[in-house]
């Protein structure tokens, strides 16, 4: 039966259905092995991507260098689990449905809190698969029967579980501080969820009176609406200005309430006036002097950042309008000083881009201190690696300064916070099940806390429960720790920090006492397997051609599926592995995305080729199958010095990517498999087999079935060698290969090559050099000659070693061949040619070709001619603009010298362009 595939490579004909192929198939699942098991494992959690996410680029680039890595350790007989699922991202999804209820005239609120939640899983259900739906597209090599949505039951569990230890260990707690709070999303954030920008604002100076004086003492803010809530102002102890105000009091402006003069390092006396205002609901460092001196904390503003009751007169205002008026008052009623310009580090919302306004609120803590010594222990002992290696001390650096992480939103779409409040004693009760009455008082009046958990919390907790945890399950065994993560920069702390913390914290078994005849490095086998991957990959960012990063804003952001139904998944895939060198961002640009589209055109092309011939020559018998310990090729008969050298470069190419995957050096290893196809397998090799396999060099008739053979045999493996990169075009030649009945489901489960030392053979290398430096002279003398491709020219060539003359003599077919250098004969001349004009001189030959240039007299005399009168009209015109003493005076004059320069040069072409003519005889 012929070997069929299409003339025309289309890869949307074949990719979709391989995609369904492989999930259908169920090819990527990774079952639970039994007991006893000892293959190697490898696993990795996909980032989960929220669950209102599309594909962009980022994503894109991700999961390629994910796959490519999932794909070689498979092809490398690994056990290997890779975990997808998504996000229920709490804050984003929330806003989005309120968002769609608002167009229907609909509120959150008028629904409540249950009906509003159906309605989040009603949006989930219908919207909430899209990005999962574009990677199996894209065939993403994921186990798909494992994939999760982090508000799956069994997760659920498992988050209320970790709570609740965590709260019986004495690390959660609730209290009241100052949180980052977002007035657009209606709920407290963290640090890392606030994005900061220098921006010009004011600084407004004013005065306070110091009660039973004329004296007054000034202050300075950015935020003169807050000042409706101090309680006090701060002076420093050792500030002599102030000395004689210790224990006296001021009048707060507008509000006329009197408030205390305290001494408290919050006041810098090199720093402005020396005084500070105190406003200890509303600022993190006046919170904390405000516990110093047991001050009143008066919350000024409610939820929305309107002005509340405790703001008087200005009591439903919004903050900015507020402080509009604020302002205006204190200058009609002369407490405003000045007003200046400042730059002020602006905190906004990184979901909402909303000004977060810092309000003192009663929210849900981690201790995180006991977390985070752990989790610095492990990257410190090496037990997580980073690559680039830099990451390990930001990641370290921001451990060794880790504030309490506060988890509880003020949202209904996430997590609930297992804790009930008793109506009737105020006892809190946090429970890993609904608590039928209070544990203190026995009433049966209990409310659930209100607030659900942050995000990140359970997401932290997803490479150990994704795999059975609280259960110790056979997974949890064999694919923790995970063996690797890749991620962004911009989740190292919101994501990678905390799983460490977590994963550390909860897969240690408890320390305890060492018991007679333990080992003293047990502790340390537990926290090394405690994390929850060995090794964390930090990949760069995907900006534009121009290095700018994509925003909508700007216009320049790309969308994946549109490059992708342009060129190829394949084609898309392998631009970005071609240049993902480790801490470098990349500059997309779709033309090279077009130069590797023709990339899997020149594959196509070959293995059509190869098909052509096999089906002249009958060859039967498929490529023996390589299994994941098999090294080198199988079933090559290297006879030739053409299959010695393709050979021994196929061997060192495997050995190269295998070492470069290793590392991640993703772009090097498809940058060597691209030159190893295209130029050395496709440009070379086939080209150089030709003629063996229609037998024009009159040789051996078996030399044909042997050449197809081979050329099989390398096809294949060099299929294997690009599937990770390029899985769809090698998936469909692969099959091809094998009449559609391959002796594996998939490519994907053969093995990944191996180099042989025992194949590698540098003497071949050595003399293929020899003689393809030999001819790419020739093709170039032949170009510089302007000799017509289909004429044949004899050379001249000195050898300088015996050995060359005796390798070039050897392979003289080769080099006479007309798909290489086309050469009529070669004459070998005893002495150098180096002299000779247009001659090659290289370490180890000289070639000069021998050829009588034939031309067309009367055409080029002709050509000439044309070319002489363009020239001669340049020329007078240049030098009558140079004669004009109105042009040489007013030109600027590097505008005359560069005229003056271009005559002269016109002048030499031309006297040229007259001597060629004179030598052809033109009249």
């Amino acid at each position: 039966m012929p070997h069929e595939l299409p003339k025309a490579y289309e890869p949307g004909a074949i990719e979709a259905r391989w995609a369904d192929y492989w999930k259908n198939e169920r090819l990527f699942h990774a079952p639970t092995p039994p007991e006893g098991h000892v293959r190697n494992t490898f696993s990795l959690l996909l980032p989960p991507p929220n669950v209102t996410g599309r594909l962009h680029m980022g994503h894109m680039f991700e999961q390629t260098e994910m796959d490519i890595i999932l794909r070689w350790h498979r092809m490398r007989g690994d056990l290997t689990l890779w975990l997808p699922g998504t996000d229920h991202a709490g804050i984003a999804t929330q806003m989005l449905v309120e968002r769609q209820l608002r167009s229907e005239g609909k509120s959150r609120l008028d629904m409540g809190r249950e009906q509003f939640i159906q309605r989040v899983w009603e949006w989930r259900k219908e919207y909430g698969g899209a990005i999962l739906d574009q990677m199996k597209r894209l065939g993403a090599s994921v186990d798909w029967q494992r994939e999760y949505f982090t508000m799956d039951e069994n997760l659920s569990h498992a988050v209320r579980e970790v709570f609740v230890r965590l709260y019986e260990q004495g690390l959660i707690y609730r209290g009241k501080y100052i949180v980052n709070w977002c007035p657009d999303c209606g709920t407290a954030i963290s640090d890392l969820e606030v994005k900061h920008e220098e921006v010009p604002g004011k600084l407004y100076e004013i005065r306070y009176p110091v009660v039973g004086s004329k004296e007054f003492i000034t202050v300075a803010t950015t935020r003169p609406e807050t000042m409706l809530g101090d309680t006090a102002v701060a002076v420093n102890g050792k500030d002599e200005r102030y000395t004689h105000l210790h224990g006296k009091k001021v009048v707060l402006p507008l509000m006329n309430r009197e408030i205390p003069i305290i001494l408290d390092e919050l006041a810098n006396p090199e720093f402005g006036t020396g005084a500070v205002k105190v406003t200890p609901a509303h600022d993190p460092n006046d919170f904390r002097a405000g516990l110093r001196h047991n001050l009143p904390q008066i919350d000024v503003m409610d939820e929305r950042a309107h002005m509340n009751q405790n703001a008087g007169p200005y009591a439903g205002l919004d903050r900015f309008e507020a402080r509009k008026r604020v302002v205006a008052d204190l200058e009609a009623q002369g407490f405003l000083v000045a007003i200046k310009d400042y730059t002020i580090s602006l905190g906004k919302c990184d979901r909402s881009g909303t000004v977060v306004e810092p309000r003192l609120s009663e929210q849900w803590f981690v201790k995180i201190e006991p977390l985070a010594k752990r989790a610095i222990e492990v990257v410190e002992k090496g037990y997580i690696r980073f690559t680039p290696d830099n990451y390990k001390q930001i990641y370290l650096n921001w451990m060794y300064n880790i504030h309490d992480w506060c988890i509880s939103r003020q949202l209904w779409w996430g997590h609930r916070i297992p804790a009930w409040r008793c109506g009737d004693c105020g006892e809190i009760i946090v429970a890993r099940e609904t608590p039928a009455k209070c544990t203190k008082c026995g009433s049966t009046k209990l409310e659930q806390d209100k607030d659900v958990l942050d995000t990140w919390f359970s997401s932290g907790l997803l490479p150990f429960t994704t795999l059975g945890w609280p259960e110790a399950t056979r997974d949890l065994e064999v694919f923790y720790p995970t063996s690797l993560l890749i991620t962004g920069f911009d989740i190292l702390f919101f994501w990678v920090a905390r799983m460490i913390m977590l994963g550390c914290w909860f897969m240690m078994p408890p320390e305890k006492p060492m018991r007679p005849g333990e080992k003293p490095d047990s502790r340390e086998e537990a926290l090394r397997n405690s994390g929850p991957f060995r090794e964390v990959y930090i990949h760069a960012l995907v900006r534009d051609a121009e290095r700018q990063k994509m925003s909508k804003t700007k216009g320049n952001v790309l969308d994946p599926i549109e490059v992708i139904e342009k060129y190829g998944t394949d084609a898309t895939r392998f631009t970005l592995a071609a240049m993902a060198a480790p801490g470098t961002d990349i500059a997309f640009n779709p033309s090279r995305t077009e130069g590797y589209r023709n990339f899997a055109n020149k594959i196509w092309n070959a293995a059509r080729f190869m098909f052509m011939n096999m089906d002249r020559l009958g060859t039967t018998g498929a490529p023996a199958l390589a299994g994941p310990d098999t090294a080198g090729v199988c079933g090559v008969q290297a006879e030739t010095l053409e299959d010695r050298w393709i050979l021994s470069r196929f061997n060192g190419v495997a050995a190269y990517v295998n070492q470069a995957l290793e590392e991640y050096r993703f772009h090097e290893a498809a940058n060597r498999i691209y030159d190893f196809f295209w130029g050395e397998f496709c440009d070379w090799y086939i080209e150089l087999i030709k003629p063996r396999l229609m037998l024009e060099d009159g040789g051996d008739k078996r030399a044909p079935a042997i050449a197809c053979r081979n050329l099989v045999t390398l096809f294949e493996a060099s299929l294997r060698l690009l599937h990770p990169v390029m899985p769809f075009i090698t998936e469909e030649i692969w099959h091809a290969i094998y009449d559609g009945k391959p002796p594996l489901k998939s490519i994907a489960l053969a093995g990944f090559p191996q180099s042989d030392t025992k194949q590698i053979d540098l003497k071949a290398e050595t003399h293929m050099a020899v003689l393809q430096d030999l001819i790419v002279s020739v093709r170039n003398l032949r170009a510089e000659l302007k000799v017509e491709p289909r004429v044949k020219t004899p050379i001249q060539l000195y050898a300088h070693e015996p050995e060359i003359r005796k390798l070039i003599e050897q392979n003289r077919s080769a080099i006479e061949n007309d798909r290489q250098a086309n050469v009529e004969s070669i004459s070998f001349v005893e002495s150098s040619l180096a002299k000779l004009p247009g001659a090659r001189h290289t370490a180890r030959f000289d070639v000069h070709l021998v050829y009588e240039q034939k031309i067309d007299v009367a055409a080029e005399c002709e050509r000439l001619k044309k070319e002489l009168e363009k020239l001669e009209k340049d020329i007078a015109s240049g030098q009558s603009r140079l004669g004009n003493e109105t042009f040489r005076t007013k030109a600027p004059a590097h505008v005359v010298d560069g005229l003056r320069k271009q005559v002269h040069e016109n002048e030499i072409l031309r006297d040229k362009t007259q001597s060629k003519r004179k030598e052809l005889g033109c009249t």
